[in-house]
């Protein structure tokens, strides 16, 4: 980051979130085993204020340091922390949970998620949840992923050959952690990886991933069959050592799972998984990242990078979906996900793609069973191919479903996914997407908590309590946008109806009215509403005779 650039600015965080602030919850951590006496935690939230100020909603909140200069990048909040590490070869989360030692993050985390820190510990353990955090990445805000705690989202930016900037890279960044995406991946394949990639880790609070068969393909000029273990290994030390904190690696598509993709509708439609069967191939040799997994494995315990083990053989249609090509690999995934574990490096397992709803649930069943309940992380899945321009809505259903069946992260696709590069308007839409269909699993899934907010929301749309509405909305600007298009005076705010009923048909209009009548009658609100029922009958067909 030597270069000044010159950013644009993203709206504010109060301009997106009107009566919102953003708070700090602070918590003391003590460790023996750290020497650590009192330190000051700080949990980040948004504080949603209502009814005038005599009510409010805390909810969770990624949006990081707001008023920074990216120039300057974010607090390195984790400094301190990692400081105290030194004495330990290899610092993994999964290390110091197997052996009972409570970490910062673990703290982090638990108060994020209202959890208690012993289960949190209990879950990385386990290798059900990991705390992606690499040791070199002191600015991130630690989050975990497991299917026993709130589902989480991911948003892909990064530039590519034909268009985007680090400018722009940047920006995308923090629009879509301001909107709630909880990782990032940073999927360049353009000009400047390395730099663009800096830039983003140093102004990111959230886990940032890549996918380091990329930059590799870079440095051979784009020819796959160019590729060597050495190149792959230096790629990821010095990845590793500018703050990556998970890595996609496609070590499970293997040499003779390849010919099984012939038959397919859309052949290999990863990137990564592409280049990986183009290299078995030319070379009629196995994946050097699957004969070279435990090489791999120590360099991520060193620095505490997680795998997200990647699924390059996953369907990219409907017609492909739940084949054998992608099932294999998927046992390949488990296979490496245990040889993982004996170097305690975290794992999550990336799965589909292209998957109908009625299909959906196998995966998820087969993942956790064969890859030992390790966390799935999913594209999606898309459940429908005819919608180009919407697959932000066919991949959210999808997302939505094996969410609640318990997937643990969500990476979001876009308006612009199978047609063209993603700005920052088709971020937010995604990331919007994402949180609607993260929250459908949690109340899936009876997550604690998560009906707090539709509660919330709820009650103030049958109170017209209209600005609550739109400040408790994922989107407050858009809520307020769409309603103010047919009714835009300060009065409307007010107004026990919106112009989709308008005055006399509004339902929670009658309903209040009908218990209102309840109360003065002193009368049974059943009654009440019968009656109430025939005399607005009444009314309606009055007015249909006049008309």
């Amino acid at each position: 980051m030597a270069k000044k650039i010159k950013f644009k600015k993203n709206p504010t965080y109060e301009e997106c979130f009107p009566r919102s602030e953003k708070k700090y919850k602070e918590v003391d951590f003590s460790s023996e085993y750290f020497e650590t006496n009192h330190q000051k935690i700080k949990i980040p939230f948004r504080r949603i204020s209502l009814k005038e100020n005599t009510h409010h909603l805390d909810v969770y909140d990624s949006s990081g340091t707001q008023g920074i200069n990216p120039n300057i990048g974010l607090p390195k909040i984790r400094e301190e922390w990692i400081s105290k590490r030194k004495k330990d070869k290899n610092p993994t989360q999964m290390y110091y949970a197997k052996n009972n030692i409570i970490t910062p993050e673990m703290i982090f985390v638990s108060e994020r998620e209202n959890i208690d820190v012993e289960f949190v510990k209990s879950e990385i353990a386990r290798g059900r949840a990991i705390i992606p955090s690499n040791k070199k990445h002191p600015e991130l805000e630690p989050m975990i992923v497991g299917r026993n705690f709130a589902v989480k989202i991911n948003a892909n930016i990064g530039n590519s050959a034909v268009g985007s900037s680090i400018e722009e890279e940047v920006q995308k960044l923090q629009w879509a952690t301001l909107w709630g995406a909880d990782t990032v991946m940073d999927l360049s394949t353009g000009k400047n990886i390395r730099q663009t990639r800096e830039w983003i880790l140093r102004n990111s609070s959230v886990p940032i991933g890549t996918v380091p068969i990329y930059e590799a393909l870079e440095k051979v000029n784009g020819k796959p069959e160019d590729l060597t273990w050495e190149i792959f290994r230096e790629t990821l030390i010095d990845q590793a050592e500018q703050g990556v904190d998970y890595f996609t690696i496609h070590a499970g598509v293997l040499l003779r799972f390849i010919p099984k993709t012939s038959e397919r509708m859309t052949g290999i439609v990863s990137r990564g998984g592409s280049i990986m069967a183009k290299w078995c191939l030319s070379h009629h040799e196995e994946n050097f990242a699957y004969t070279h997994w435990d090489d791999i494995c120590r360099i991520c315990a060193k620095y505490d990078i997680s795998f997200s083990i990647g699924d390059g053989l996953r369907p990219g249609s409907i017609y492909d979906a739940n084949d054998e090509a992608q099932f294999d690999e998927l046992k390949i995934q488990g296979e490496l996900t245990k040889r993982a574990w004996e170097f305690n490096v975290q794992v999550m397992n990336e799965g589909p793609g292209h998957v109908p709803i009625h299909m959906i649930k196998e995966n998820m069943e087969k993942q956790l069973d064969w890859c030992h309940e390790a966390p799935f992380y999913t594209l999606g899945p898309l459940t429908t191919d005819i919608a180009p321009g919407y697959d932000h809505i066919t991949s959210a259903i999808g997302a939505a479903n094996i969410g609640s069946f318990g997937c643990a992260l969500l990476c979001y696709v876009t308006p612009k996914e199978h047609l063209g590069l993603p700005n920052r308007k088709d971020v937010k839409d995604g990331v919007i997407a994402y949180k609607i269909a993260a929250h459908a699993a949690d109340l899936a899934k009876q997550h604690p908590n998560a009906k707090n907010w539709d509660d919330e929301i709820s009650s103030a749309r049958f109170e017209f309590r209209w600005e609550d509405q739109f400040n408790l909305s994922l989107d407050p600007v858009t809520a307020r946008e769409f309603h103010d298009e047919t009714l835009p005076h300060s009065n409307a705010k007010v107004a026990h109806f919106c112009s989709m009923c308008g005055p006399k048909f509004c339902s929670m209009k009658i309903s209040e009215e009908i218990r209102e009548m309840a109360k003065n009658k002193n009368q049974n609100e059943q009654v009440i509403m019968l009656e109430g029922m025939k005399e607005k009958a009444k009314e309606y067909n009055k007015m249909n005779t006049e008309s």
